[in-house]
């Protein structure tokens, strides 16, 4: 039994109650940023205001579930790359595999909204004159010097070792930390919570703050 199923009219109250709080919350940033001292579009910091950015992400978060009834996430995102991959390199040992029977890799609306987020953050650098031509940040830089190969060694293992925890936690800072959270979801907010104390207690160390 499919305990997701909702009636037609639990579906209508839902998506109302999605697409109103969508208006209000575009309302609400409307008036905040008429009425402020300072102009959040003119924002004296990166070129796109993170005010508005964040609010466009809680807008794209309702409008989400109003359209498709699915929540963000990009974690998953990885699971049909690696999928994409093995079936070029391995595909006996892909037909083998439990994961993918049940979860055959395609390009679905996540693969497709990772993409789009990709695209998106290079549009946003393109047009707000912040895109560098950099392969390390200046904090690591200023850190551990300006060898590629030791960021290289470090970042790669690094981003495993989150995927592998995204994965395990059912859940990245998309899926638990936006959508989770906007659902009051008790599990995604003590994912988040460990996150954020997970990178406090390797950032502190790591560069000596």
């Amino acid at each position: 039994m499919n305990t997701n199923m909702h009636t037609p009219g639990q579906l209508i109250s839902r998506r109302a109650a999605y697409l109103i709080g969508s208006l209000t919350l575009l309302f609400v940033c409307i008036a905040a940023n008429a009425g402020a001292s300072a102009n959040a579009l003119d924002y004296p910091g990166p070129a796109w205001s993170p005010y508005l950015v964040g609010a466009g992400i809680g807008v794209l978060s309702w409008l989400t579930l109003y359209f498709s009834d699915k929540s963000i996430g990009a974690s998953s995102f990885y699971a049909q790359l690696a999928g994409f991959l093995g079936k070029r390199i391995a595909p006996r040992h892909m037909a083998s595999l439990t994961y993918f029977k049940d979860n055959p890799p395609r390009v679905n609306w996540g693969f497709v909204f990772v993409v789009a987020t990709i695209v998106g953050g290079a549009i946003a650098a393109l047009t707000g004159g912040e895109f560098a031509n950099e392969w390390l940040p200046p904090i690591w830089e200023a850190r551990f010097g300006d060898s590629v190969a030791l960021r290289a060694a470090i970042a790669f293992p690094g981003g495993m070792l989150m995927a592998f925890g995204a994965r395990l936690a059912g859940g990245c800072t998309s899926g638990h930390g936006i959508s989770g959270t906007l659902q009051l979801n008790v599990a995604s907010w003590i994912a988040v919570i460990c996150i954020f104390v997970g990178g406090v207690a390797v950032a502190l160390p790591l560069y000596k703050l």
